[in-house]
């Protein structure tokens, strides 16, 4: 009967789904579409190049009982309302799912929110709009030159180099970057200079202050004859005079809440997290968490797929309202701040903020998993802290001489803590205050001690997961919802691997990169994918056509795609001898080159499939079973731990380095591990360490 009928609501996610529907009331059923519906085909390019590239989507492997399940919903439904995520991504899935429900194209049945609140929710169901085509355009161009761009690229490298490979847009220009960083360590030559830090003695009181520069002008030392000069010139009998003395305050203010970029930076940074771990947390947080009986299941975030950096004036009153009542007027920022988006960001969505300050992390502790706290805790204080007054510093600098040699001494001391109170990023100095004696121009100084020390310039650091989404996003490389997918892929083609926190091409990487180069230069021209995404934002803007954008990339790439199957050799990755033979048919084994990394074969292969991981000993006898090697291994997350070269055999493991002795006192393996300051040789019973030098 009419009376009954509910109206059908379409989200991407059962949690998703769970939350709204408790909002909603009971004249609404909420489903979840399970992502997207619709895609093009992996069989084919499915992509018509003669006729304005028209996408050929077919609906997805698998998903046969949800749309069988949604098309019986919307049957019976009032109205169908589609709730996708607000973004590009979202759109295109709502207008996919409206496609297969036969829903009217210019129907108001679009809902949108950018957290998922109970007064949001509602609010945004009083004003549905019709599915914004710009938004579904920008998202088809990007996913029909993507497909272009893969599917014409991999087979050439299957039929070139080796089968399972790829290439794309955003993968090939983040490889890239890993290796122009590995080249410029390999070619970096390391300098020479030093530094003379010296103590000084004014009244009682003693401080620091480093070598500056001589008569008059900044100088550097570059070798151990120019710090013998410096020191030559000086007389330990005679004082320093004080030139001059600079007091100053100085401010430091907040950083400005999260974008996808900064906050997938700072969690790699500060809680170890992964780009994809992050986004997937996040998303947790923004589609609803249970918050008990009394407040029910709620989105404890906005959205987390964004590049803006604004906030709404709703959550500046309250997050300035909690600042006064938890921290007092001196903490809460007066002024309303301007932050300055990144060129080319979207400003449809706020900065990513908790929804509702008052939500404490500590009060939340208890409904959280460890990973969900330590996230929330992050964006939730990032965001405080960028309503907060700045930090106060009073800052001090005394240059004093003596025969032309200059040495400087510099303080701080924090006068108000701001902002600080509540957070503070990786990327600031965390040292303690540094406070010089009260001293003035005139005084004098003695000189105590001299501390000459030898130092090497060092190479650039390889890239970590923040900094090559940092790299990415200066680019303009990407946009937000990219950077994780991106950074997943080049790691599971094996085109990079992970040394600790830190990226390395591969030998496949640098193959592939090189043939990229050589063969497709504008895949690989940051500028000129860049443009692209611009063009690919003006799209959503309605200032361009998306069929005559993906015509502008693609001609030039055609042209380059016929010439590169007729020039490109085949390559030959060379097997390398092992320098032992197999054990089952007594072949050379070598070394080969697979997708995950290389490892032993029988060189008789496909006759004789005999295998081996290659493992690295350590030069150890099993402590257990005293008979086997320990050997390096590696944890399903990439993690160094330490076992026995006869597992299963022996099932010795160890998270920390055995080093072949044991302990003085119990006879336990002894161990090397690191820990703060350095790294120790200790035994795992806890009752005997000794130095890392012994």
């Amino acid at each position: 009967m009419p009376s009954t009928q509910k109206n059908l609501v379409i989200v991407e996610s059962p949690s998703k789904a769970k939350t709204i529907e408790k909002y909603l009331g009971r004249n609404y059923h909420v489903v979840a579409s399970l992502g997207h519906v619709r895609d093009l085909p992996k069989s084919q390019m499915g992509v018509d190049i003669e006729h304005d590239y028209e996408p050929k989507y077919i609906s997805i492997r698998g998903k046969g009982p949800v749309i069988k399940d949604l098309k019986k919903e919307a049957k019976k439904a009032k109205r169908v309302y589609l709730a996708a995520d607000p973004d590009r991504e979202g759109e295109a899935i709502a207008w996919h799912v409206s496609h297969l429900l036969g829903l009217e194209d210019d129907g108001k049945n679009r809902v949108v929110f950018n957290e998922i609140t109970k007064d949001k929710v509602k609010q945004a169901f009083k004003t549905p709009r019709s599915i914004d085509m710009n938004l579904v355009d920008a998202q088809q161009a990007r996913r029909v030159l993507d497909r272009l761009v893969g599917y014409s690229i991999s087979p050439i490298l299957w039929a070139k180099v080796k089968k399972g490979l790829s290439a794309g847009r955003v993968q090939s220009i983040a490889l890239k970057l890993v290796i122009e960083k590995e080249n410029e360590i390999k070619s970096f030559v390391p300098q020479e200079y030093w530094t003379i830090e010296s103590v000084f003695k004014h009244g009682k009181d003693k401080f620091k202050a480093n070598f500056y520069g001589l008569d008059g002008k900044k100088a550097e030392l570059k070798n151990n004859d120019q710090v013998q000069e410096v020191l030559g010139r000086v007389n330990k009998k005679n004082d320093f005079e004080i030139d001059k003395v600079t007091k100053k305050e100085r401010k430091r203010f907040p950083a400005a809440p999260f974008t996808t970029s900064s906050l997938q930076q700072e969690a790699n940074k500060r809680l170890n997290f992964k780009t994809r771990k992050t986004m997937m947390i996040a998303q947790q947080l923004y589609e609803g968490i249970n918050l008990g009986r009394k407040e029910g299941t709620v989105g404890l975030i906005t959205y987390m797929r964004t590049d803006s950096k604004r906030i709404s004036k709703v959550a500046e009153a309250e997050a300035s309202k909690f600042i006064h009542e938890e921290y007092g007027e001196p903490f809460a920022a007066v002024k309303e701040r301007k932050d300055k988006n990144q060129e080319g960001a979207q400003d449809a969505h706020e900065a990513i903020r908790p929804s509702s300050t008052m939500r404490t992390p500590k009060s939340l502790k208890d409904v959280l998993s460890r990973d969900q706290y330590r996230l929330y805790d992050l964006i939730w204080s990032r965001f405080v802290a960028s309503q907060m007054t700045p930090a106060v510093f009073d800052t001090m600098t005394v240059d004093l001489s003596q025969n032309g040699v200059m040495f400087r001494a510099n303080g701080s001391k924090m006068k108000f803590e701001g902002y600080r109170k509540v957070y503070q990023s990786t990327s600031e100095n965390s040292k303690k205050d540094n406070i010089l004696p009260e001293i003035s121009e005139g005084d004098k100084a003695k000189l105590q001690s001299n501390d000459p020390a030898q130092h090497f310039t060092q190479p650039p650091a390889r890239f970590t997961e923040a900094s090559l989404v940092k790299a990415l996003e200066e680019n303009g490389v990407g946009r937000p919802s990219t950077y994780a997918p991106t950074i997943d892929t080049i790691q599971r083609r094996y085109y990079v691997k992970l040394n600790g926190k830190s990226f390395e091409p591969t030998e496949l990487g640098e193959i592939v990169d090189n043939l990229i180069q050589s063969y497709f230069p504008d895949i690989v021209n940051i500028d000129f994918t860049a443009n692209l995404e611009d063009e690919l934002d003006n799209i959503e803007e309605g200032k361009e056509n998306w069929v005559k954008v993906v015509d502008r990339y693609y001609k030039p790439f055609a042209k380059e795609l016929e010439s590169a199957e007729d020039k490109i050799e085949k390559v030959q990755i060379k097997d390398e001898p092992a320098g032992m033979d197999c054990d089952i048919c007594g072949a050379p084994m070598v070394i080969k080159m697979g997708r995950y990394g290389k490892f032993y074969a029988c060189s008789r292969f496909p006759d004789c499939r005999n295998t081996k991981p290659i493992v690295k000993e350590i030069g150890v006898i099993c402590p257990k079973c005293k008979k086997g090697q320990v050997i390096e291994r590696k944890s399903k997350k990439n993690r160094i731990f330490y076992g026995c070269s006869r597992y299963p055999d022996c099932d010795f493991v160890s998270w920390d380095k055995p080093v072949g002795r044991d302990c003085p006192k119990d006879g336990h393996y002894l161990v090397e591990k690191k820990v703060k300051g350095g790294r120790q040789i200790l035994c795992p019973n806890g009752d005997y360490e000794e130095d890392i030098q012994k």
